[in-house]
């Protein structure tokens, strides 16, 4: 189908990103400094909250959101099998459980109505997953946290520009996290971001993002003068680099242009996938903005003999990159094994992990592109 591999998720960077990485490079301040500041304002006022603290990953982000916490051992956090494993290795390392709710098989977000039903006496918080950008039913979900006392803490790896009732998601909770890893919708290469309204939390990821000292690297080795710090607590290397910063600042710039070009790619497949043995995305909820980052679809397996995995094979052998968006985390062995989840154990994140695959989708992808994808589907499928 194609002489060169489609990479999934290859990011669309042009000529000002490079440049401004570029005069990071030449100022000879690679570090924590002032345009990871910038970048930290800069997306505080496109999410709309008062706080944005960068860090080296999403992960570290909801690392430091449990530990700001205050996550104690045998503490229960709520959360969806159907995610990365970092959602839940946060929670662990903090001390805490992973007690997982099934999904919602149309929007592959964790099902609100089953979450009041998992809560114990040892419950802290919900851990919501805005799973490919669709933003949970926040609505329901902070009900229920507010009648039951519990923290939110919003997974929004996927969901940079996803709203909710007209609120960017990252504000519903008390903290969100963000990523800006390679396939992300914003790309710093690795990087993450968490955001509040709390100043107390913000003021201690700050802190124990860089080794739990009372001042960044910046502020001690500017030109303000030098100024000694002091190690409030054992803290982490979690530190965004000003390198990293700068990419993010010009890939924030462009968030809706890019935007703009994922909604294109997300009409074609829409539109020219509708008739093959694969159940697409649903409709986006009212009042709702998906922020577009994954086209997942489901092989319909009562249709096609074929099984999803020898799809993906396939598609590799038309040079048709792929990704598999996820095995539910009940089912892999150390959480099998640590917490007793068994296979049975939620249904719908099974039905969806044995079928769901995504679609490359990036503002990079030309329209050949796309019609790659297509012809390898209509061509295997077909």
């Amino acid at each position: 189908m194609r002489d060169t591999f489609l990479v999934f998720g290859s990011p669309r960077l042009e000529d000002d990103d490079i440049q401004a990485v570029t005069e990071v490079l030449k100022s000879g301040w690679l570090g924590t400094g002032p345009q990871v500041k910038q970048f930290e304002t800069d997306f505080q006022n496109y999410i709309g909250s008062r706080h944005a603290m960068a860090l080296n990953s999403c992960t570290a982000g909801l690392h430091l959101s449990m530990v700001v916490l205050g996550l104690e051992a045998g503490d229960e956090v709520i959360t969806t099998p159907l995610t990365f494993c970092a959602t839940a290795n946060s929670i662990i390392h903090a001390g805490g459980r992973p007690v997982f709710v099934d999904i919602d098989r149309e929007t592959l977000n964790i099902d609100a109505d089953k979450i009041e039903a998992a809560i114990t006496p040892r419950t802290k918080a919900i851990l919501p997953v805005h799973f490919a950008g669709r933003p949970c039913a926040m609505d329901k979900i902070m009900a229920i946290a507010a009648r039951h006392k519990l923290t939110v803490i919003e997974d929004c790896a996927h969901a940079i520009e996803a709203e909710y009732h007209g609120r960017h998601v990252g504000t519903f909770g008390t903290l969100g996290c963000f990523s800006f890893y390679v396939t992300k919708n914003v790309v710093t290469g690795e990087g993450g971001m968490v955001t509040t309204d709390n100043e107390a939390y913000a003021d201690k990821i700050k802190m124990y993002g860089l080794h739990g000292m009372s001042r960044d690297a910046w502020k001690r080795f500017s030109d303000e003068g030098f100024k000694h710090y002091q190690v409030m607590f054992p803290g982490f290397k979690y530190n965004m680099m000003d390198i990293q910063a700068a990419l993010g600042i010009q890939q924030l710039q462009k968030v809706e242009k890019f935007y703009r070009r994922r909604q294109e790619i997300w009409d074609a497949y829409n539109q020219r996938l509708s008739g093959l043995p694969l159940f697409l995305p649903a409709p986006f909820e009212p009042e709702t903005k998906h922020a577009l980052h994954l086209y997942t679809v489901l092989l319909d397996t009562d249709r096609v003999k074929i099984t999803r995995d020898a799809l993906l094979n396939a598609l590799i052998k038309e040079n048709i990159g792929t990704g598999v968006h996820y095995t539910a985390l009940h089912l892999h062995p150390y959480y099998r094994e640590s917490f007793g989840y068994q296979e049975g154990d939620f249904p719908q994140a099974e039905y969806v992990a044995e079928r769901v695959l995504s679609l490359p989708l990036s503002a990079k992808l030309t329209a050949q592109d796309v019609d790659d994808v297509v012809k390898a589907l209509e061509k295997i499928l077909g």
